[in-house]
């Protein structure tokens, strides 16, 4: 498949093929070029071999070729004369192999600059995908200054839209009792809640609980369904007034149904507790956490439906609020830590989204939007019944618990109500500023086609109406929901607007679509495989896959070209890529102003 003039120009710093028999004489049109992104497939395949001194598509047209070649030959030095494949293509070969994963970071901290005081120094660092950066260095002239810098002497202005109190109180121990107290650091819960929740819904058949605490962990459980922080309104709605949080307490759902069958699972993560969970990341218990664990069994071969995972949510939320109403007596005195947290409006600097892609497939595929109460289930909205199409929420709502997850994609890459509670990429755009975070989108990933079209459609109206310098868009799960994933990819990258994308595919979750919009890629695998690891939130999004993601978002901003992905996955360059950005930290930072 030939390329377009715009195409060629998207993949000049690839490898040039030609498509078809070209004969000597000709001059060298992108219309003769093969398209880079078949490469993968055709190298599999064997019908393509790129490990020869092979010129890049920026180096080829308009050059003169002295040799005919057969379709799918790659153009070598020897192949053509004039054009931009002579001197230029021996500078780019030598900075690519110096430039992989961390080699050319390292040399730059060091203070070389090649070329004397001054001028635009590339950075490459590894990411499954490299990332190139200009830095500027000395003070001699500079030929191209990243737009990030020109904007640095610009007046900004900050708006303070809404202010959020949360004051956390912590559990020192949490035991059953004949009623629901909060004193002195300890919870007690009634036990004749479980009872009372059957009520929550018809298809509830059987409410238990226990207490684990940290050092009695190796404890068999059923599949967690969900991990849901303890906080409550004491004054005004999500994302504003103030919340009460109860600190190393958390609540664990796990389910069946009658028939033994393991509620809402996509692969398993029945075992043993201490074994199951990765403990410390965003969605999980953190390892000192006392687990309240509430365990509901539904109606048989409801597990896997939408209303049966509801049922289950609805019951542990009855026991919940109870614990919600004492909390919101605790005198304010014995908060630990008062939060102030702030949705601010950065006037002057780019404007960004968070996407975030949340199931919407039906089943039990569905997560509830703003309840009443933080991370609640009560007056929230099924995303389903909202037919999936994007949602804005502020920084604010989305960490003060404006979403409860009802998801069952597998258990790895599983987004529970707590990792929404302290979602990392939220607390990294909100406070940075250096870019004027808009809002937090959440879109579904509906089951049909016409369905994901018309929602990804959506999502490219609010790109449009938002007037968006830039956006990170992430998923949870693999698969089916790629497909949305990638559209709502291009909805930004065709409007010219940077984005970068954030998901779990590695091996098992490899991408079943692309576009060439998706050229900033942040994988976040944990598994040495590649594999589904079965762990709750083993490949989730923490803190060093947020600040990679943001780095790179920022990059594009600064309108610096990004390298394309590796075709295969490769966690070693993901490793070394976080290592080069603790490593350069500095000079990145001088790179970004």
């Amino acid at each position: 498949m030939s390329l377009s003039e715009e195409t060629a120009k998207h993949h000049n710093n690839d490898p040039a093929v030609v498509c078809c028999m070209t004969r000597a004489g000709a001059i060298i049109r992108p219309a003769d070029l093969e398209d880079p992104s078949l490469f993968g497939e055709l190298e599999d395949s064997g019908l393509l071999d790129l490990s020869g001194n092979v010129l890049k598509i920026g180096q080829v047209i308009g050059a003169k070729l002295i040799k005919t070649l057969n379709a799918m030959t790659p153009i070598t030095p020897d192949a053509v004369e004039g054009g931009a494949g002579t001197a230029e293509a021996a500078n780019n070969t030598a900075f690519a192999k110096n430039g992989q994963a961390g080699d050319t970071a390292m040399a730059v901290a060091t203070g070389t600059t090649p070329g004397g005081t001054g001028g635009v120094v590339n950075i490459s660092i590894g990411e499954g995908h490299d990332i190139k950066f200009s830095v500027v260095l000395g003070g001699g002239a500079v030929t191209a200054v990243p737009a990030a810098i020109k904007t640095a002497t610009l007046k900004y202005e900050d708006k303070v839209i809404r202010t959020l109190k949360q004051r956390e109180f912590p559990v020192e121990k949490v035991e059953l009792g004949r009623e629901t107290s909060f004193e002195d650091g300890v919870l007690v819960i009634k036990e004749q809640l479980c009872s009372d929740a059957l009520n929550a819904d018809p298809l509830v058949k059987k409410v238990s609980l226990d207490i684990i605490t940290p050092e009695n962990k190796h404890v068999h459980t059923n599949t967690i369904m969900d991990v849901i922080p303890i906080a409550v309104k004491t004054e005004g709605k999500l994302g504003e007034g103030i919340t009460h949080v109860m600190s190393g307490a958390v609540v664990v759902l796990t389910g069946v149904d009658e028939g033994g069958s393991q509620v809402h699972e996509f692969g398993s993560c029945e075992g043993y507790l201490d074994e199951k969970i990765r403990y410390n990341r965003p969605g999980c218990p953190d390892e000192d956490d006392i687990l309240i664990r509430v365990h509901v069994m539904i109606k048989e071969g409801t597990g896997m439906e939408r209303r049966g995972v509801t049922a289950a949510h609805r019951a542990c939320d009855a026991i919940l609020q109870k614990i919600r109403e004492v909390l919101k007596q605790a005198p304010v005195a014995e908060a630990v830590i008062e939060n102030v947290i702030r949705d601010v409006k950065r006037i002057g600097r780019p404007r960004v989204v968070l996407v975030k892609e949340i199931m919407g497939q039906g089943a039990m595929h569905d997560n509830l939007i703003m309840p009443a109460e933080p991370a609640g289930v009560g007056g929230g909205r099924h995303n389903v019944d909202l037919g999936n199409v994007p949602v804005l929420l502020s920084a604010n709502e989305v960490r003060d618990g404006g979403i409860h997850a009802l998801t069952c994609v597998g258990p790895s890459s599983k987004e529970t109500t707590r990792h929404y509670f302290r979602e990392p990429l939220v607390e990294l755009m909100a406070e940075d500023e250096e870019i004027d975070l808009a809002g937090v989108i959440f879109v579904g990933s509906p089951q049909v086609n016409d369905e994901k079209n018309y929602v990804v459609s959506r999502l490219g109206a609010w790109a449009e109406g938002l007037e968006l310098a830039g956006a990170i868009v992430t998923t949870e799960g693999f698969g089916n929901n790629h497909i949305d994933f990638a559209g709502h990819i291009e909805q930004f990258g065709k409007r010219g607007i940077a984005v970068v994308g954030v998901t779990y595919s590695a091996y098992q979750g490899a991408l079943v679509v692309g576009n060439k919009y998706m050229d900033a890629m942040i994988e976040l695998n944990e598994h040495s495989g590649g594999f589904e690891s079965e762990i709750l939130a083993d490949s989730t999004i923490c803190h060093d896959d947020a600040a990679r993601a943001l780095l790179m978002l920022k990059t594009k901003l600064a309108g610096i070209p990004i390298e394309a992905a590796d075709r295969r996955w490769n966690q070693t360059v993901i490793e070394a890529n976080n290592k080069a950005m603790e490593t350069n930290k500095k000079v990145v930072d001088i790179g970004e102003r």
